[in-house]
């Protein structure tokens, strides 16, 4: 199920990362609010709220932390195995922010893209947000694709 993206936000990101990992191995990583702390800096992840296709589907509100400091999002498309899109609604200080994070098979393994839009919450914030944001999903993007190579190699653990 999909919500229309919304209109382009002033800052913007797009990142990408290659996994050997299958897409059926990578969607549950991220299409699962719990297993985020698995393979990311995230010290807790989990659902605040559950929605439909139960527990992760869209309206689904996700909570994501770093010692306690984090942020709420809400699922706004869930298309298993290649699609998940997310709008925040507290945590960071921004405003229409959407982000889509796609799954493509790529071979025998998958080409991991997040790109999202939003605009600053204040002005004059715009390239402090561009450089953190880009930061932090270009690690997101990274440790992803690292974990699924890890499962995929006997390295990683999947629980």
């Amino acid at each position: 199920m999909t919500e229309p993206a919304p209109p382009t936000g002033a800052g913007s990101y797009r990142v990408e990362a290659t996994t050997c990992a299958p897409v059926d191995v990578v969607w549950p990583l991220v299409g699962e609010a719990r297993c985020w702390r698995q393979w990311s800096f995230l010290t807790a992840s989990g659902l605040e709220r559950e929605a439909s296709p139960a527990p992760d589907g869209v309206g689904a509100i996700r909570k994501f932390t770093v010692f306690g400091v984090g942020s709420r999002e809400e699922v706004v498309a869930w298309d298993p195995p290649g699609h998940l899109a997310y709008r925040i609604l507290s945590g960071f200080p921004v405003r229409n922010y959407r982000s889509d994070l796609t799954l493509t098979p790529d071979g025998t393994g998958t080409r991991i893209e997040w790109a999202g839009t939003y605009d600053p919450k204040w002005p004059g914030t715009r390239g402090v947000l561009a450089a953190g944001l880009g930061f932090m999903m270009r690690r997101f993007a990274r440790d992803l694709a690292s974990y699924a190579d890890g499962l995929v190699a006997g390295t990683a653990s999947a629980g």
